[in-house]
């Protein structure tokens, strides 16, 4: 071993130290968290209270975890209570492996082992993205999904909304598009929103690729290009981009390669509208340790346990404390490409 293990007692290694330098970490792609939909909001515990006031949901800071909650002034109907879930993962570091790892003339042992832990964190974060990402693919419909598909939190029977039915497009038979997404897509959801609304907001629809392609063969769509210097359009690949028709901005989603892990199902959609103020938020709660206890929540935490009995190895933990919310569900909508 290139010097000790005592190594990782250096402030280099704290928990405050590594989570400082997991925030310069690169983003892994992923399409919803580069819209930046979600509000971040701070909190100190692991309870988070969804205000209902005037049909707008708000999330607002809570006090104790546990501590009953009452509601102030005439105009606030009720609060919901939830709490945050952690996704988190970790990687060991064996002492064998980093035997002789430094050579004559090359950097100090520090600064080897700095990078051994720094691509560890990059891997654990890459991990951690793709499992954010697939949280807010589910958050966007309003039903917010583990890895294996339970659910977490179903928004619209928390706060007692009924869900809206899934809209059948059938692009292969569809006439009347224009007025058919006005009144099944665009009216909805602007009036949902209500007086929140904002003058630049428009509204997305995340497709899967059968949905996309067949949005792209219907005979209305095609015609909006045929005899006229938009035509070539027709012969354009589009996969994975996005197109704008009938006042929607509709996206070919790409998720992770295999098409299943963070994926849309091909033949569906979801939509909601973007630009809309809070309409998204996600609380960040606190790491439970000493170093942390009773701060504002940050998005990433990372911290190092050491092999106190035979010092032979040290673990590398990636994790946050976080919950996504829609805070007006009757906002969103899904679609599939049949009838």
């Amino acid at each position: 071993m290139p010097i000790t293990m005592d190594v990782f007692n250096q402030s280099a290694f704290s928990a405050i130290s590594l989570t400082q330098g997991v925030r310069r970490l690169p983003t892994v792609p992923g399409l919803i968290t580069s819209m930046n939909l979600f509000t971040p909001v701070p909190v100190r515990t692991r309870i988070v209270a969804v205000e209902s006031k005037r049909n707008t949901l708000n999330i607002v800071r809570t006090s104790e975890p546990g501590a009953p909650r009452t509601a102030r002034g005439h105009d606030k109907a009720s609060i919901t209570d939830l709490r945050v879930r952690r996704i988190e993962e970790y990687d060991r570091l064996d002492a064998e492996t980093i035997q002789g790892i430094r050579q004559f003339g090359s950097e100090t042992e520090m600064k080897q082992l700095q990078r051994e832990i720094a691509e560890m964190q990059q891997t654990l974060g890459n991990d951690l993205q793709a499992t954010k990402e697939r949280l807010y693919l589910s958050a966007i419909t309003g039903i917010l999904r583990d890895s294996d598909d339970s659910v977490i939190y179903d928004y619209f029977s928390t706060f007692g909304i009924a869900q809206p039915s899934q809209i059948a497009f059938n692009w292969a038979a569809r006439t009347g598009v224009k007025k058919f997404v006005a009144q099944q897509v665009v009216r909805p959801i602007i009036r949902a929103i209500g007086g929140v609304a904002a003058p630049g907001m428009r509204i997305v629809a995340l497709c899967g690729d059968d949905f996309y392609d067949d949005l792209q063969e219907n005979a209305e769509y095609r015609a909006q290009y045929l005899n006229n210097n938009n035509a070539s359009k027709l012969v354009e690949g589009t996969a994975f981009q996005g197109v704008e028709a009938w006042g929607v901005t509709w996206i070919n989603y790409r998720g992770t390669d295999d098409n299943s892990a963070v994926a849309i199902p091909t033949g569906e959609c979801r939509l909601f509208p973007m630009g809309v103020r809070d309409l998204f938020q996600e609380a960040f709660a606190p790491r439970p340790s000493f170093e942390f206890v009773n701060t504002r929540g940050q998005e990433w935490y990372s911290h190092i346990v050491r092999d106190r009995d035979h010092d032979e190895w040290v673990k590398l933990y990636l994790e946050s404390y976080r919950l996504p919310i829609c805070t007006r569900p009757e906002a969103l909508r899904d679609g599939r490409t049949g009838a």
